[in-house]
């Protein structure tokens, strides 16, 4: 969920079977102003599309005073959002029979090794070979969440980042491990290579992150509409111009790891974005998400994953090591 200082009489309202959940929000001051698909985007506990909240407001399942809005309605102080989420329904997204690492799968949750190259979720681009749309194909177990019979990817990990992701396949799990990652109970480490030689075994980079001004589609380090973010990092390995690092993360802000090296001057090798051009590389960014704990949903029991670097970051090791 954003940062923002939103008043959130967030209310997941206990309704009768005819009726859904509602989710509801009473307008601070400070977001006076502000479009409301904009608002219900940020405010959201899950990660969710702009455009998905559009097709809800036009849809009619949301209002501002018991009244249906457009979606560039202008928010004032006071006004209550209400979201009634639809009832699920099967999702247009295409199952395609793409080979899949699965590490662990219950009945309510599925963690896969994405290999780098892998896009998580159609966008724009990318309509088809992602993960979501492999896992439309092997779970054959799906039930509605957020609207739809789809999986329920609760964090993301970039194309070229390889490594463990957890996916939930009802809306119960998807609430829980979604609170998990706001709470910043999930373990997530990662192996990483990095250009240069880092002058603390271990660090710890806390520098709040939020869109470049120069270019949207970018992150950097910022003070502006920024949201706090935390790595730490520990050497595993020195090479002189490159070194291996363990990166925990306390946030999950998008492109994290790969802004704070870059921020600290030790761009990850191989990042087509906020690498260096010159020196040791690699076809992606050198970043594997290696471990990953939760608390099963429904258990209570706490389980954690690991995988092994891929083959194109053993090569790379290989070659620091062998000169």
């Amino acid at each position: 969920m954003n940062d923002l200082n939103k008043d959130v009489n967030h209310q997941a309202a206990s309704t009768s079977e005819e009726e859904r959940d509602v989710t509801e929000w009473t307008v601070s001051a400070e977001n006076a102003r502000e479009r409301i698909d904009k608002y219900i985007t940020e405010s959201w506990e899950e990660e969710i599309s702009r455009s998905q909240v559009q097709l809800w407001i036009s849809g009619g399942n949301v209002t501002v005073n018991g009244k249906p809005v457009k979606a560039n309605y202008k928010l004032s102080e006071g006004d209550v959002v209400s979201v009634v989420v639809p009832e699920a329904e099967v999702t247009d997204l295409i199952a395609e029979n793409i080979p899949l690492e699965v590490v662990y799968e219950d009945s309510d949750v599925i963690v896969i090794n994405k290999p780098r190259g892998m896009v998580v979720h159609p966008a724009a681009g990318h309509p088809s070979g992602t993960l979501v749309n492999a896992l439309m194909y092997h779970c054959k177990d799906l039930s509605g969440i957020n609207g739809e019979i789809r999986p329920g990817i609760v964090h993301r990990i970039d194309k070229d980042t390889s490594g463990l992701i957890m996916v939930a396949k009802n809306d119960a799990s998807h609430a829980s491990l979604a609170a998990q990652l706001k709470e910043h109970s999930v373990t997530r480490r990662y192996i990483a290579v990095v250009h240069g030689n880092l002058s603390h075994d271990k660090g710890t980079v806390d520098a709040p992150i939020g869109r470049d001004p120069h270019d949207r589609k970018l992150y950097t380090v910022t003070e502006k509409n920024s949201k706090k973010s935390v790595t730490h990092f520990t050497v595993m390995e020195r090479f002189g111009d490159c070194t291996l690092l363990e990166l925990q993360l306390e946030t999950g802000r998008t492109h994290q790891i790969r802004v704070h090296m870059k921020f600290i001057g030790h761009p990850l090798v191989g990042d087509p974005i906020y690498g260096r051009s010159k020196g040791t590389t690699m076809n992606g960014q050198a970043l594997h998400a290696a471990v990953l704990g939760f608390v099963h949903p429904t258990t209570g029991e706490y389980k954690e994953f690991s995988r092994p670097i891929p083959e194109d970051m053993e090569e790379v090791l290989f070659t620091l090591r062998s000169r």
